[in-house]
């Protein structure tokens, strides 16, 4: 006889709760099992159809494209698209955080490019310590792509 052992862990009285439960017993006559005719397919399925794979389209999108300018805790962030061929060949900001961020901005711009490039889309890392630059530049270059169609 196989059984069955809950352990629920609960709060009644900050005790947990042990139940032991004896299953029905059911034999191979219950479930159908070992009984009856066997069932055999009368008919073999038809092979399924195979499909030739077609390269994907080339995309003959060319041009430059400039997204919206995204308004930062630190300043604007607007950034340009070059595309060629459907791909993206450089990303560079139009506007971006200048003052006393100029720091960050400088060193964060070369990073989100080559990111830019390497992605072929906004899911780039982004540049450390310039989160609000990173973000600015996202969402610029998101409105940029889409103006691309790519």
């Amino acid at each position: 006889m196989k059984r069955l052992l809950l352990i629920a862990a609960g709060t009644l009285s900050g005790l947990g709760a042990v139940l032991s439960v004896t299953p029905p017993q059911l034999g191979a006559a219950d479930l159908g099992l070992g009984t009856g005719p066997a069932i055999v397919p009368t008919t073999t399925p038809a092979p399924a159809p195979t499909k030739t794979a077609t390269p994907p389209p080339v995309k003959s999108i060319n041009g430059t494209f400039t997204g919206p300018v995204v308004n930062v805790s630190y300043g604007n962030v607007q950034v340009e698209i070059t595309v060629s061929n459907g791909q993206i060949t450089d990303a560079r900001a139009l506007q971006a955080p200048s003052g006393r961020n100029d720091r960050y901005t400088n060193f964060a711009l070369p990073i989100l490019k080559e990111q830019t490039l390497a992605a072929q889309s906004t899911n780039i890392q982004g540049a450390s310590g310039a989160s609000y630059t990173t973000y600015g530049w996202r969402k610029s270059l998101q409105g940029a792509i889409a103006k691309a169609g790519i």
